[in-house]
């Protein structure tokens, strides 16, 4: 990456708290990937998350369907390949100003948002549920196929990761309250960018983000995980000290607009 150019993506992402970057990832990557999740799917192989139990609701299509497989990292040698490309970790070293450390307790998933019967994902921060000493995580999110607003891609408020927002801002859930008047002026913020198959986008864990339902006829898949900086130890007796950790030391070369991995 260009230094000046890596300069200005370290600035946006602190600024904003998201970065794009298009053509990430090699599309053949993005098939062959998406080809194992589908099977992994379709057997409803564990570990997994169904939409029922993200949602707390008992309707039937929601216990049959799947929101998540869980513990990708550990499921096929495609998914380590990409969690561990040497060519995105001198930009996420330069993000966390450290060596970037991949966890497995969080995210570690392939994400899916089924035709018709997935749910929208509420305006929350990623860090709600995880355990750190600091807020240096970062995740990461291979768009395995075209997202966009009818079938449920991401949105974010930008700069919301910087803000210290007060505690009626969130619900028991920890969901950030549309029916909060403070919240709006922060709501109306939101942007959304459609994403094509390869494109990756990194976003910091206290940035609010939600993603709507799936109203097409296909499903969206993505592969997400999150890295933190080496020194960001997690706390003990938590969930996010309970998996272990992969380090990253960072190797020449790094993704820009345009660029493959692959």
């Amino acid at each position: 990456m260009d230094p000046m150019r890596h300069k200005g993506a370290k600035e946006k992402f602190e600024t904003e708290g998201y970065l794009i970057l298009r053509e990430a990832a090699d599309p053949r990557l993005c098939d062959a990937i998406r080809e194992v999740g589908e099977v992994h799917l379709k057997y409803g192989i564990a570990p997994i998350e169904t939409e029922a139990e993200y949602t707390g609701s008992d309707r039937r299509e929601y216990r049959e369907t799947i929101r998540r497989l869980r513990q990708v990292y550990d499921r096929d040698i495609l998914f380590r390949r990409w969690m561990e490309e040497p060519s995105l970790r001198p930009l996420l070293a330069e993000l966390l100003k450290s060596m970037p450390v991949l966890v497995t307790a969080h995210h570690n998933s392939l994400m899916s948002k089924m035709p018709h019967t997935s749910s929208e994902t509420r305006w929350h921060r990623d860090r709600r549920y995880w355990h750190y000493r600091d807020d240096r995580l970062i995740s990461v999110w291979l768009a395995l196929g075209e997202e966009r607003e009818e079938n449920g891609v991401l949105e974010f408020i930008p700069g919301s990761h910087r803000e210290e927002f007060p505690e009626d801002s969130f619900d028991e859930r920890s969901y950030f309250r549309e029916d909060f008047p403070w919240n709006r002026p922060w709501i109306e913020k939101k942007v959304r960018f459609e994403l094509q198959k390869g494109d990756v986008v990194l976003f910091h864990c206290g940035l609010l983000h939600r993603a709507g339902p799936n109203r097409t006829e296909q499903p969206k898949l993505s592969l997400v995980y999150t890295v933190k900086a080496a020194e960001n130890e997690a706390l003990p007796g938590t969930r996010s000290a309970a998996y272990r950790e992969i380090p990253l030391p960072p190797e020449p070369g790094s993704v820009t607009e345009g660029e493959k991995i692959g």
